[in-house]
């Protein structure tokens, strides 16, 4: 055993797309901060950021319908769905920026077009959709959105969906052409071929288990390697980007930050397509409405992806229960998570969320054929030996004190927590995730490194063009980034 202090700039905990993003940013604007990553997986973007772990959707919040309240007098916010969208054009001007700059190349290996669409059954929930068409189409970020509530236009856009579905009940769908599949896995891989490059030293197979802060200031890491060697790295700069195993290391550093923040962990389950005729009748991600008492994750939804360039379908997701903060975690996840400090705000998250907990155990509870009579509400025709089941990715919701919700708040979002002096950060949350990681690692940089910000202003914006600018107000400006944006990811109609 070795007590030695390995020094370096900064550390990045997980080798998942939030590391990946930082790491990339820092070494753009300070190349020769020395980085450090650890994994405790043998490679890069093995939990969420697992093209099998999430559902790829470049959230741009063209069809997601949870984005977009009904508000009691009838009219719809997309406050939401404006936010998330200006989120993901950052993503997007970042990524055309390192295909620009030779960091990385081959976009089509991680990003492809295809229509996000939104679909609603029944009058009332058609009411709804067109008035969101109505407000939405009005804005410059949602150009291009068309509506229909004409079966038979329907079957041109979803012919998989309106075969065989009884034509009583009213159905209404929108679209946007310019929606994309992002595989945020093989992202994740060529961000740290492109960091190994950069001299970043990247480290597979070790575990991170305990972080504090030494007498002068720094952060000590304690790690145990794959061959059970324990060794200590201090750096002036950690961040913790470990997806639901975030929680558990953040509670360690003890910064006040970590107190009355607990983690409530949800799985989640897709059925997948083995027929490939079936595959190739079906090109969009078609997003419906949750079911009463369903967190927003769980909104049902039937996606064309390109994992390892192959059309492939899925649907889902199916929520479940599991303990675990990770799938490659424990069973004991959740009771570690519980302190002190935290256990009234995660049992005022229980009491508050019965109508969650009621819902996940039915989801629990069903059968591979109740999961084919739910897909078969969009498949009306799905045979149940075309569909296998996987497991997806682990997904750890904050539970926090909030002004607004009170004790024991569940938030459906991503979140940072930084501590005080900005020597170390964390992200905690699930959806909307990897597609706003660049809005996240900028929120980072923002709170951590406040005293560079003005020297490296100008290479953001050389990086992001629309940094720090509203795109909704500066419709020229978004005319500019979409189009060159699509042009360099390959995902303009050519």
């Amino acid at each position: 055993m070795s007590n030695k202090q390995h020094k370096t700039d900064v550390i990045l905990i997980g080798a998942g797309i939030m590391s990946a993003t930082l790491g990339t940013m820092l070494k753009e604007l300070v190349p020769d901060w020395k980085i450090k990553v650890f994994e405790k997986l043998d490679s890069a973007g093995e939990e969420s950021s697992n093209e099998w772990n999430n559902a790829g959707t470049g959230h741009a919040a063209l069809c997601e319908l949870n984005y977009t309240d009904e508000k009691p007098d009838g009219s719809v916010d997309i406050s939401k769905a404006i936010k998330v969208n200006e989120q993901f054009q950052l993503s997007m001007q970042f990524w055309s920026y390192l295909v620009n700059q030779n960091l990385i190349s081959d976009p089509q290996d991680f990003i492809m077009p295809l229509p996000h669409m939104s679909l609603v059954q029944g009058e009332k929930n058609v009411a709804y959709l067109k008035k969101r068409f109505e407000t939405m189409s009005n804005n410059p970020l949602f150009h291009g959105m068309e509506f229909s509530d004409d079966p038979k236009k329907l079957m041109e856009w979803i012919p998989v969906i309106m075969n065989g579905r009884p034509s009583t009940e009213p159905i209404a769908a929108t679209k946007v052409d310019s929606g994309t599949d992002v595989n945020f896995g093989a992202l994740t891989h060529m961000l740290f071929d492109h960091l190994k490059n950069q001299n970043v030293d990247v480290n597979y197979n070790y575990q991170v288990k305990d972080i504090k802060r030494t007498s002068e200031g720094l952060w000590e890491v304690k790690v145990h390697s794959g061959s059970g060697k324990i060794e200590y790295h201090t750096a002036k700069f950690v961040f913790i980007g470990a997806g639901g195993g975030s929680l558990p290391l953040l509670q360690k550093t003890g910064i006040p930050e970590s107190k009355h923040v607990g983690g409530f962990p949800v799985s989640g389950l897709f059925l997948v397509c083995n027929n490939q005729e079936v595959v190739e009748q079906h090109h969009a991600k078609v997003y419906g409405k949750a079911a009463v008492g369903a967190p927003p994750m769980s909104v049902p939804h039937l996606d064309t992806r390109y994992i390892d360039n192959k059309k492939s379908l899925l649907f889902g997701p199916f929520a479940g229960f599991s303990p675990k903060f990770l799938k490659t975690g424990s069973n004991m996840d959740l009771l570690g998570s519980v302190k002190p400090n935290n256990v009234f705000t995660m049992l005022s998250a229980g009491a508050k969320n019965m109508s969650l907990t009621k819902y996940l155990v039915q989801q629990l509870m069903l059968s591979k054929e109740q999961r084919i009579e739910e897909l078969r509400e969009y498949v009306p025709t799905a045979k149940s030996e075309d569909w296998d089941t996987v497991v997806a990715g682990q997904r750890v919701q904050v539970i926090k004190d909030t002004e607004a919700g009170g004790k024991g708040t569940l938030q459906f979002g991503t979140e940072v927590i930084t501590g005080a002096n900005g020597s170390i950060a964390a992200l905690l949350g699930a959806s909307p995730g990897a597609s706003t990681a660049v809005h996240a690692m900028l929120d980072v940089i923002n709170k951590c490194f406040p005293e560079n910000m003005k020297e490296w202003e100008p290479k953001i914006k050389e990086m992001i063009p629309s940094y720090g600018m509203s795109l909704v107000e500066n419709p020229e400006l978004l005319q500019e980034v979409h189009t060159s944006t699509a042009q360099t990811l390959g995902l303009s109609e050519n």
